[in-house]
């Protein structure tokens, strides 16, 4: 009875939440397409030359940079030290997406080492709670569910700072940039930079939320195996 009052409860708070935060990655994705920005910023170098002159100019030129021409996310690997790139050419975010990625090199490395190993190890215990679950060969279950949602909370602190932190920087970064080039008006730059806070307004709040609902999906499934388990 207590899981099912838990699923609840967590199942409410996650709709009120979405409904709050105004989560909406198809509304998000419409924002970012425009296509006179696109023109403005096709006029900026390649993803990969772009990726090189944002770390030169956060003096950590050591970076691997890997394009990626079918990838879908840019994402910075710590383990590898290596930065990502995915299909982005043809937009002009790529400007803030690169800077946010070159950002994450430059965080402190203890913590995204943490976030790394840690982040793996959430989602290792989570499986094999599941599966412990589902074969009836977990004990103490509510104990289980306690560390599950501990680890979560642990996972989100860290994982949002990173997050936040890169978001928030990366519009100055950028423009900084493109005022450095000096390749557009002030007046185009300060379109593009327009674009980057509309985006901005409405994606650290959804990239936040995304943060929590993947925890929250973890519990909700725990908790339906353990109802019917």
């Amino acid at each position: 009875m207590e899981f099912i009052i838990i699923l609840i409860i967590f199942i409410f708070s996650t709709i009120i939440l979405k409904y709050i935060f105004e989560y909406n990655m198809k509304e998000l994705k419409h924002i970012g397409e425009d296509e006179e920005l696109d023109k403005l910023a096709s006029k900026y170098p390649s993803n990969v030359e772009l990726c090189k002159e944002y770390l030169k100019k956060l003096d950590n030129e050591t970076i691997k940079i890997e394009e990626d021409k079918e990838g879908e996310t840019s994402l910075y690997i710590a383990i590898t030290n290596k930065i990502l790139i995915a299909n982005i050419q043809k937009t002009y975010t790529r400007i803030q997406t690169i800077a946010h990625e070159c950002l994450h090199s430059i965080q402190n490395r203890k913590l995204l080492l943490f976030n790394f190993y840690f982040s793996n190890v959430y989602l290792l215990y989570f499986v094999i709670i599941c599966i412990l679950a589902i074969f009836k060969l977990l004990p103490y279950k509510m104990m289980f569910l306690s560390i599950l949602l501990f680890l979560g909370l642990i996972y989100y602190v860290v994982r949002a700072y990173l997050e936040n932190d890169a978001m928030i920087k990366a519009r100055y970064l950028a423009k900084e940039y493109m005022e450095d080039k000096k390749i557009s008006t002030q007046e185009e730059i300060n379109k593009i930079v327009n674009g980057f806070d509309k985006i901005n307004k409405r994606g650290i709040k959804c990239i936040n939320y995304n943060l929590f609902l993947g925890i929250m999906i973890k519990v909700i499934i725990f908790c339906i195996i353990c109802i019917f388990r």
